[in-house]
């Protein structure tokens, strides 16, 4: 005879995808797929878009500033007093809260979408624990030439030559108006230089958003690699959130015997036993003030039968052959419950029956 084995269960090469409660399990523990180059992207893009569409309003608050210390210096005296310093400072903090508040409140919004597009909400605490493993020096030397670092070391330098390229065509490609400046005026010369500054940035956060999507790919297939799991990992999972096999059918054999047992302590209660008479018995009980009905309060067929039936003789309950009503409650009543409208006659004349013979007696 032969016996054929799967190897590969016992294998402890990863080669299944992770099952739901292992990446659950990662994320609880902040192991998730998120790229901080996208949200520094995104939200560099967003705040220079912002200065563009709020620079009519920035432009006013530059203004106002300049014209207010602009009078406050006209009188010296009035400015190293008491009142002129507090005036100055408080001014000067209302002045920067004015022009960055905006542009904070858009980089921390656009932050926040970022990261909820990539992971969800996610709030975890297993991130701020101590590591002690972090420490060590040789685990420490080791990620030094991981192939993460060699991962992120490429990636930094691309991005270092890219941004330099665009940067240094962006202004090649805008050098006439550079050489220009040196005859116009103050205001026209801001205006180029923020245009020009402008177009570098923006070149730049578009290129970074990319070379971040990449990044963010590149972690969420890392990820997932990582997360890959063997035949006997989830088979070892599978018997910790399911129960072991052999245990649950322990388990049920248990429950089985229990209820076995419960069914034949209703035997004797019962007020006659309707058989087959070999392969089925079913033990009915009639009770006025439990119901309308008699109920089937034990049931069996073969081994079980006979059990039913001997128990019935040791306790003197009557015992009526009649196999077509046997078989009909047998399979289509259930445990406890009543009989069914269609069997009613029947039943009434076998309990009838009974109770004739237990008045004669």
């Amino acid at each position: 005879m032969l016996y054929y084995f799967d190897l590969q269960l016992f294998s402890e090469e990863k080669t299944e995808q992770p099952t739901y409660k292992k990446i659950k399990d990662a994320r609880d523990k902040g192991q998730i797929a998120q790229s901080k180059d996208l949200n520094g992207a995104v939200s560099l893009l967003t705040v220079f878009v912002g200065i563009s569409v709020f620079s009519g309003y920035l432009i006013d608050q530059i203004l106002g500033y300049f014209n207010f210390t602009m009078n406050l210096t006209e009188d010296t005296a009035s400015l190293f007093s008491g009142n002129g310093i507090n005036l100055f400072l408080s001014e000067t903090i209302f002045f920067i809260l004015k022009l960055s508040l905006p542009l904070l409140m858009i980089a921390l919004v656009s932050g926040v979408v970022v990261s909820y597009i990539q992971v969800g909400f996610l709030f975890t605490t297993e991130t701020l624990k101590p590591k002690f493993d972090k420490i060590n020096p040789i685990k420490g030397f080791k990620n030094i030439f991981s192939t993460r670092s060699l991962v992120e070391m490429v990636k930094s330098i691309l991005k270092a030559v890219l941004l330099l390229y665009v940067s240094i065509t962006y202004v090649l490609d805008h050098m006439m108006e550079l050489l220009s400046t040196q005859e116009i005026e103050t205001g026209q010369f801001i205006h180029v230089m923020w245009e020009i500054i402008y177009g570098i940035v923006i070149r730049c956060s578009i290129m970074l958003f990319v070379i971040a999507l990449f990044d963010f790919a590149y972690k969420k297939w890392k990820n997932n690699k990582d997360l890959m799991m063997s035949k006997q990992e989830i088979k070892e999972e599978y018997k910790q959130s399911e129960g072991d096999p052999q245990l649950k059918s322990k388990i049920k054999e248990k429950q089985r015997s229990l209820a076995m047992s419960r069914m034949m302590q209703e035997v004797p209660k019962a007020d006659v036993i309707i058989t087959n008479p070999t392969h089925f018995a079913v033990a009915l009980r009639y009770d006025s003030t439990l119901g309308d009905a008699p109920i089937v309060t034990a049931k069996g067929q073969d081994l079980i039968a006979q059990n039913i039936k001997r128990i019935a003789t040791e306790n003197s309950v009557p015992i009526v052959e009649n196999k077509p009503l046997a078989q009909a409650l047998y399979k289509t009543v259930d445990l406890g419950s009543y009989i069914p409208g269609d069997l009613y006659e029947a039943v009434a004349e076998v309990l009838a029956y009974v109770y004739s013979i237990k008045q004669k007696k």
